[in-house]
């Protein structure tokens, strides 16, 4: 039985490895990420901008150069000119720029919303994680949150007969229920296999607490610090009227008593920017801690 012979075909050349380097992967310019990052910037801020020029223009064509009661953003500029260029002077007493009438009220707003966060947080665990707790406290919770603030100032300066810690308490007593109820929210709404793997794993409550329930619960935590921070603003502003001394609130009434609505108007700006500086501010701290899922 003959077989076929084999054949055998020559290998064809194989060209050697290029012993040049791979180019790489081409970078963007400087130029490019700058105007990048100019453009996300405009983007951002050149809406609300040109929203207040707008407003601003309207508010100037209302009322124009005549003085009916509220002043024009000329006439603003014009009466409070050295209180905007200068909001650092220092003359003693309640003579003061505007830069320290709001630190003081800032003072004031750290101490009482960080007694209220502590305080709200571990209310607001205690409620979430047991029925019967929440059964019991969250009905009185939310008639008590319902309280405007204001009204909480008489309660205060009978019970502590001063002012700054009456409107500590207020700042405490206004902020407090949010946390409460969006923390209690946060201890409800933890998943059923969290909870589960905790109790396979045998975690004790300290571990609990910080390596499960904490962790869950971070975004409903700081939202509720979110609201209450705004509410902590409003409500200090509003007792420092009543309340006198320095501070932003105080400053708003003594000027209303002087008739000086440019001030007013201009403490009013203070106000509303250092509120937004708050919320930007606890909501930095919510996205870092919560490693974005925090609400935005």
């Amino acid at each position: 039985m003959a077989y076929p012979k084999p054949v055998f075909s020559p290998a064809s050349p194989t060209s050697p490895p290029s012993l040049e380097p791979t180019p790489a992967p081409s970078r963007p310019s400087i130029l490019s990420e700058l105007g990048r990052r100019a453009a996300a910037v405009a983007a951002t801020t050149l809406p609300p901008l040109v929203t207040l020029l707008v407003i601003l223009g309207v508010w100037q064509a209302i009322v124009g150069e005549s003085y009916t009661g509220l002043p024009s953003p000329k006439q603003v500029w014009l009466e409070s000119k050295e209180l905007i260029l200068n909001p650092f002077y220092d003359n003693g007493g309640v003579d003061k720029g505007l830069f320290w009438h709001v630190a003081t009220s800032l003072q004031r707003v750290g101490i009482g919303f960080s007694i209220s966060a502590v305080v709200g947080v571990l209310l607001g665990v205690f409620v979430g994680s047991n029925r019967w707790a929440h059964r019991s406290l969250d009905p009185i919770f939310q008639v008590l949150r319902t309280v405007p603030p204001l009204a909480w100032l008489p309660i205060s300066l009978a019970a502590f007969h001063q002012a700054q810690p009456s409107a500590l308490f207020v700042i405490f007593i206004t902020a407090i229920w949010p946390i409460i109820i969006n923390t209690a929210v946060g201890v409800r709404n933890i998943p059923s296999d969290y909870v589960n793997v905790a109790k396979v794993l045998r975690l004790s409550p300290v571990e609990y607490f910080f390596k499960i329930l904490l962790p869950a619960t971070t975004p409903y935590i700081f939202t509720g610090l979110r609201i209450g921070i705004g509410m902590s603003w409003l409500a200090i502003v509003a007792s420092e009227m009543l309340l006198g001394g320095v501070g932003i609130g105080f400053f708003i009434w003594d000027q209303y008593n002087a008739s000086r609505i440019s001030d007013i108007l201009v403490g009013l700006a203070w106000v509303g920017l250092t509120g937004f500086f708050l919320d930007r501010l606890v909501a930095l701290v919510g996205h870092v801690v919560s490693r974005g899922s925090a609400a935005s």
